[in-house]
């Protein structure tokens, strides 16, 4: 009797332990910062690489990072205002998104504002940019916590460099680039000095192979996954558009934060930036190699005389107007 009574209560015990365990667990997660973000690019994509590697073990102490990819979550261009509605807690956002509430942030979408990916992470953690960001938690209640770099968009020709050598904007005189159809893309391919046809991705294949168009602009990763590289002959790393993205937080999870937890957001978010930048560049280097191999010539022209033209032909224009004055001058001067 007495070991039937022996037996009970360890068990009994055990029960109790695992039950305290269990609810000890729950309260630990109970406790810890949700952190959901929601975006429209796939899991494999740069971004989402870094954040998962680097972003989500740096803060799980004290934070559960919740990410949802492929817009499961929220549809793009939702994000933000998901966010100041209280419904989301981070996202990845671009200046074009960011220019729609804020139209000064359209200056980040201009072609030659950026130099590089570390001229970008210059101009964020600038005095310059604070005017920008503060404006964003003020009337958005989203805080901007670092730049993510996308890559440079590069211009792809038929002709070879035999037949056309591009060290100016004055050498795209006459030549039929295919751009995206919106009015801001457009006016950037009159900018770079050529002729800028609109037309849809899909069709760009079949009109550089039979010549409806001399050449079209695009990241390096975009001409090789699309294979535009076999029916062209020559990449000018013009990088006219340096792309980037921000990682976006809701100001009011970030402040009910200690000082301790935002700056390990901070530092997170800073070393995720990082990673995902340098992976990119990485790849980029290696689309060099390849395209070489396939033939192509690989070259970079005068970016000065690009830049001067392209510049001076924004401030000439309409999409300069809600731009504080002299931003440009000082994004300028933290370049090479």
């Amino acid at each position: 009797m007495s070991i039937k009574l022996a037996r009970r209560a360890v068990l009994a015990a055990g029960t109790a332990a695992v039950f305290a365990g269990a609810m000890g667990t729950a309260a630990m997660a109970q406790d810890l910062i949700q952190l959901r973000l929601s975006a429209p690019s796939s899991e494999t994509d740069q971004r989402a690489v870094a954040l998962l590697e680097k972003f989500g073990p740096a803060v799980a102490d004290f934070a559960s990072f919740e990410p949802s990819w492929n817009a499961t979550l929220f549809a793009q261009g939702t994000e933000l205002e998901a966010i100041a509605r209280g419904n989301l807690e981070m996202s990845i956002t671009s200046a074009q998104e960011l220019a729609v509430f804020f139209p000064e942030f359209s200056i980040f979408t201009a072609g030659y504002v950026h130099q590089d990916a570390a001229h970008q992470v210059a101009v964020f953690n600038d005095p310059l940019m604070d005017p920008f960001k503060q404006r964003v938690e003020d009337e958005l209640g989203v805080k901007l916590l670092t730049v993510m770099y996308l890559g440079r968009r590069q211009v792809n020709l038929r002709q070879t460099k035999d037949e056309l050598t591009v060290m100016t904007p004055a050498d795209l005189d006459g030549v039929n680039l295919r751009m995206p159809g919106t009015d801001a893309w457009q006016f950037l391919g009159r900018a770079l000095g050529a002729s800028p046809t609109p037309m849809a991705f899909t069709e760009v294949y079949t009109a550089l192979s039979t010549g409806a168009v001399d050449g079209q602009d695009n990241p390096l990763p975009t001409v090789v996954d699309a294979k535009f590289y076999e029916v062209t002959n020559q990449i000018v790393l013009t990088s006219h558009l340096v792309d980037l993205n921000y990682l976006a937080i809701s100001k009011e999870a970030f402040d009910s934060m200690t000082a301790e937890q935002q700056a390990a957001v901070q530092a997170a978010a800073d070393e995720a930036a990082e990673y995902g930048r340098q992976n990119q560049l990485a790849k980029e280097a290696e689309l060099v190699s390849f395209l070489q191999e396939q033939g192509l010539e690989v070259y970079e022209p005068d970016l000065a005389a690009f830049r001067n033209q392209v510049q001076s032909m924004y401030l000439e224009s309409e999409f300069a107007e809600t731009w504080p004055e002299g931003v440009l001058d000082q994004i300028n001067a933290l370049g090479n």
